[in-house]
């Protein structure tokens, strides 16, 4: 009874808008996602290219326009979005209905916000709109099982870097010690940085060990520093196995939330009931 109250709470409309925007397994969903990713694209490729002095001189007004119809189009893709589900709350509180209006929102308060008093603050929210390219990730086949393998492990991976931090702490210490401020270790804060860039294998070079128990002690930092760069990698992939045993592909006709398992009879996100 619940399922078929839920089905009722959407009028005709409201489910074909649902079947082409949620649901990317029907034709026409996939072509709306084919038409959103290029959008998306093409909205981010302006603004990096209107980053470019030399192109923004020739091309200014060009830019202005396409960015007022990329706003539009994804502004009416946002109502309707909040239109094809019955709980708009729920889905705007969500992961991606916070994306989707990022996508928007800078476009409209760079406009209101035009005087030269106020350049830096609208050229932070021109910038912003790059954020649309977060947007490519509910249109992915594979992003929810990625997302949610993250999400699932986030004890694991928090436990993993309290325990990075308290090592990198305790070489930039030793470190300290070993070569001293005559050596350009002056302090244990720029120590531990380059504690942090050897355990990384980043190798920034600013800062190097020039005694030979200093540089022995490096070897050992950066040989520890592959096997920890792997271990991050290992803790997801697992629950990415766990997780795609399971997952399957609708979407919430509530709050349009997707990335349940196979057997679900509720909504993870709002509770709502499937049909």
């Amino acid at each position: 009874m619940q399922a078929v109250k839920q089905k009722e709470n959407l009028s005709p409309l409201q489910h074909r808008l649902h079947e082409i925007i949620f649901e990317a397994e029907t034709p026409a969903g996939k072509l709306f996602d084919i038409l959103l990713i290029i959008f998306i694209i093409a909205s981010v490729a302006v603004v990096m290219l209107d980053s470019v002095q030399s192109i923004r001189q020739d091309y200014s007004a060009l830019f202005d326009i396409l960015d007022w119809v990329f706003t539009a189009v994804f502004t009416l893709e946002y109502i309707a979005r909040l239109y094809a589900v019955s709980k708009p709350l729920a889905y705007a509180r969500s992961f991606y209905g916070i994306v989707d209006l990022l996508a928007v929102l800078p476009g409209y308060i760079s406009f209101f916000f035009p005087g030269a008093q106020y350049l830096s603050a609208v050229r932070i929210f021109r910038v912003l709109r790059v954020f649309r390219i977060l947007k490519l990730a509910h249109y992915l086949d594979e992003s929810d099982l990625l997302f949610n393998s993250i999400v699932a492990s986030r004890k694991r991976i928090t436990v993993f870097l309290m325990g990075v931090l308290t090592l990198v702490v305790f070489i930039g210490a030793i470190m300290y010690v070993i070569e001293g401020e005559e050596n350009g270790f002056t302090s244990i804060p720029l120590s531990i940085y380059w504690a942090v860039v050897t355990l990384t294998t980043v190798g920034y070079g600013d800062m190097s060990p020039k005694t030979s128990l200093g540089q022995a002690f490096s070897v050992l930092i950066m040989i520890v520093g592959y096997g920890i760069i792997a271990i991050p990698t290992g803790i997801v992939t697992h629950e990415m196995a766990l997780q795609s045993r399971s997952v399957s592909t609708r979407a919430c006709p509530a709050c349009g939330s997707d990335g349940h398992d196979e057997t679900a009879f509720y909504c993870k996100n709002c509770g709502a009931a499937f049909n």
